[in-house]
């Protein structure tokens, strides 16, 4: 027992914990960054201010996460963003196909605590801070609600992912809140003047079938007139959680500091809504449901944006500038929403596409006033319309493994944050985040400490594509369709096919290239054929006597035609996608972008991979092979498609696909790096969604290591991540290498992107 008495006051006990790199905010972006930076050796403190990590992405909210993939409604292909969110996303979609939030929890939990770098502090809010200098933070101040501890919180950098900004505003780093005028920038898309409203927060809920007749007995609070909400008729009794994005609120107030009067609201409209579908009589299917579930925090999309050394515009997304300091990329709309949120009868998003990725700089953060102090997350520099696009948080959490690298730098150098770019580090930077999986488009890695660059690389066998067999997959030519092919410099093949026409009519066809280098918005016709068929099984044949002059991806178009099927094949390769020019409400695709001339954005059609199980290939056979599969492009530098597969390929009927590293005398290796393809154009919806498999169907699951005796030095069996790291416990000495793999499937060849292997 203990019993205490005293007439002066207690406090709270003070702990103080010294790191190299104090995170506030533990959203998938704090997460990410703080994994990076623990697994490069820095000790990283974490603070979150809630019981479980993942921020919008956590059961607490469930919102699904996404970046540039944008439910694969867009023309970016292979886009999903790499290293540890891609990792964490890979993992959920093994282990939660069924988009379960309280496993992603567990996941995500997991990763940080699996860190032995980081020290976690759940429950703990960041409340106020110290300084060294006017510009040089020296510690935070936070305190754990639960433990009743106090923490004192000190490192030479911090980085602040809290969503809000909480250690930049306590710091005096410079911010915007609302949008910049058309005039700041030249953003076409900015509003004439500048205003204060915002994006608003979102509330979701969960429902369930009990399977018997549950009534509902509104509370008092609830919202006793629906038609308030002028898209009332949109409610149904199927969707719930984050489809239901648009019941927002807020954007007319303070987002920060009115955040607990925006969620009564949102209570409010929720339970409206709820008793409106149970008790309104308008659906009777929803008599046995049940609330299962209503958030208790809202989901939040804008509040502060702090500003760097440069401020992301509207024409670096539209335009896809390029940056010598590119860390990142982001491919999300440029998605704005009314003020009025719920209560606007505008409709609930304004989203317009770029025609591709687009590069991300790093001097957006960091601040520009506070010399230690990070931006991750949503509040980097960015204007409001640019805002639109790099806030979701997939390409949030890629910007700050960034920031984690650069933090890693900052160390090795004995520099700030912007001696990075001042100080001429960045292409260090960029370097070291290739090596973790990053993919920053235009750049390449080029690792002098990679001894694989020395070796003779040679295989079993290399993929020579001259077509895909017919199968009695048949496809209706409803929508335009069109395979992408990946062809060399020079002359193009031609490509065969059989048609089957229910009766007489004309299939038109078009070979079609991309303007801009590595995007994939097929907007350059180069032939067009229009070839009459009569009913029956025809033989077509495509052929074009122009001259390519770099790799790339050609579109054999198919024009719509119902009348028309087309054989499709059940053979899956990397780098290999049938896309349709087809629709996407979800992400605003309508088939093609037609802005307003007055609002700065591009007008381009669609063309959009379909997910397993459809989206098959195309049946169709080629006078000369495609050769884009060597052993070779395991050392190109790039870890994905992007103008050609960049990946080895073996051939279908290699009875074991086998590929050789072999140097002209003994080397000794002790880590050797491997990057599979798991699908990167897969979005992998972390919640809500469910997915056909847990496992793509491109990667590799099995495989094996032997040294130049035929010694097995290791082996893999159910592997299902992108990358493996594989670190021996002695190093190993072998003039050669040999990765032997097993092909996924009869229906998908073996594939490697990459292959590192260091002393």
């Amino acid at each position: 027992m203990i019993k205490s008495e005293s007439l002066e006051g207690r406090s709270f006990p003070l702990v103080e914990i010294q790191a190299d790199l104090v995170i506030a905010g533990g959203g998938l972006s704090g997460i990410c960054a703080a994994i990076t930076a623990a697994r490069q050796g820095l000790k990283v403190a974490l603070a979150h201010d809630r019981s479980v990590l993942g921020g919008n992405a956590s059961s607490e909210i469930r919102l699904w996460i996404l970046g540039a993939t944008s439910h694969m409604g867009n023309n970016n292909r292979w886009a999903r963003e790499g290293g540890v969110v891609d990792e964490i996303l890979v993992e959920n979609m093994y282990r939660n196909p069924e988009g379960n939030p309280l496993i992603l929890d567990t996941i995500l939990l997991d990763k940080v605590v699996s860190e032995p770098n980081i020290t976690l502090l759940l429950n703990t809010t960041v409340y106020s801070l110290e300084k060294e200098q006017p510009d040089l933070i020296k510690s935070l101040s936070a305190y754990c609600s639960q433990n009743q501890t106090a923490y004192i919180l000190k490192a030479p950098l911090f980085c602040d992912a809290s969503g809000d900004g909480v250690v930049g505003f306590l710091s005096g780093a410079a911010f915007r809140m609302g949008a910049e005028s058309r005039e700041e920038f030249g953003e076409r898309f900015a509003p004439s003047s500048t205003y204060g409203e915002l994006l608003g927060h979102s509330l979701y809920f969960y429902s369930k079938d009990t399977g018997k007749p549950v009534q509902f007995i509104a509370p008092s609070f609830a919202l006793d007139d629906i038609t308030k909400i002028p898209k009332f008729r949109s409610f149904n009794s199927n969707e719930h959680g984050c489809k239901l994005w648009w019941i927002e609120y807020g954007g007319r107030m303070d987002t920060v500091h009115d955040t607990e009067k925006i969620k009564w609201e949102l209570w409010k409209i929720v339970y409206g809504v709820w008793n409106y579908i149970k008790n309104s009589g308008n659906f009777p299917e929803a008599a046995t449901l049940t609330l299962e579930w209503v958030g208790m925090i809202p989901g939040k999309r804008e509040s502060r944006r702090f500003e760097g050394d440069y401020i992301l515009k509207q024409q670096d997304i539209v335009e896809q500038r390029t940056h010598d300091d590119a860390i990142a990329f982001g491919g999300w709309s440029i998605d704005l929403h009314p003020s009025d949120g719920i209560y606007s009868d505008q409709p609930g998003c304004n989203q317009w596409h770029s025609k591709g990725v687009y590069q991300i700089p790093y001097r957006c953060l960091y601040s520009k006033n506070i010399s230690n102090l990070f931006l991750a997350g949503r509040i980097i520099s960015a204007s409001h319309v640019a805002f639109g696009s790099s806030r979701v948080m997939a390409t949030s959490a890629y910007i700050s493994q960034a920031v984690a690298m650069a933090a890693v730098l900052c160390k090795k150098y004995n520099c700030m944050p912007p001696g990075i770019y001042n100080d001429n580090h960045i292409e260090e930077l960029q370097q070291s985040l290739l090596k973790t999986g990053q993919h920053i488009p235009g750049i390449c890695l080029k690792d002098d400490e990679d001894i694989t660059q020395q070796a003779e690389i040679t295989a079993s066998s290399a993929l020579q594509l001259n077509g895909l067999e017919e199968t009695d997959l048949l496809q209706s030519l409803d929508l335009s369709m069109a395979q992408m092919l990946p062809v060399e410099k020079g002359a193009l093949p031609s490509i065969s096919l059989h048609a089957y026409a229910d009766q007489a009519t004309t299939l038109k066809a078009e070979f079609r290239l991309c303007s801009r280098t590595g995007s994939f918005t097929p907007d350059i016709t180069i032939a067009s054929f229009e070839i009459p068929l009569i009913a029956g099984k025809h033989c077509v044949q495509l052929q074009s006597d122009h001259q390519i002059k770099d790799a790339q991806y050609l579109f054999v178009i198919l024009h719509k035609n119902p009348v028309i099927k087309v054989p499709r094949s059940h053979k899956r390769i990397t780098g290999i996608v049938t896309v349709y020019n087809t629709t996407n409400p979800e992400v605003s695709n309508y088939g093609k972008q037609e802005p307003p001339d007055f609002i700065g954005m591009d007008s381009f059609e669609f063309w959009c991979p379909q997910r397993r199980p459809s989206g098959h290939n195309l049946s169709f056979t080629l006078n000369t092979p495609i050769s884009a599969f060597s052993a070779g492009n395991t050392r190109n530098g790039i870890n994905r498609p992007v103008c050609s597969p960049n990946a080895w390929v073996a051939d279908f009927n290699d009875p074991q696909p086998t590929l050789v590293l072999q140097w002209p005398s003994p080397r000794g290796i002790k880590k050797i790096m491997l990057a599979f393809d798991t699908d990167f154009d897969h979005p992998m919806e972390s919640v809500l969604m469910s997915h056909p498999e847990n496992v793509m169907p491109f990667c590799i699951r099995n495989y094996r290591l032997y040294d130049d005796k035929k010694h097995l030095i290791f082996s893999k069996e159910g592997n299902y991540q992108s990358r493996n790291e594989i670190i021996f416990d002695k190093t190993i000495s072998t003039s050669k290498l040999i990765l032997e793999c097993d092909h996924p499937s009869v229906n998908s060849p073996a594939a490697v992107f990459e292959v590192r292997c260091y002393e």
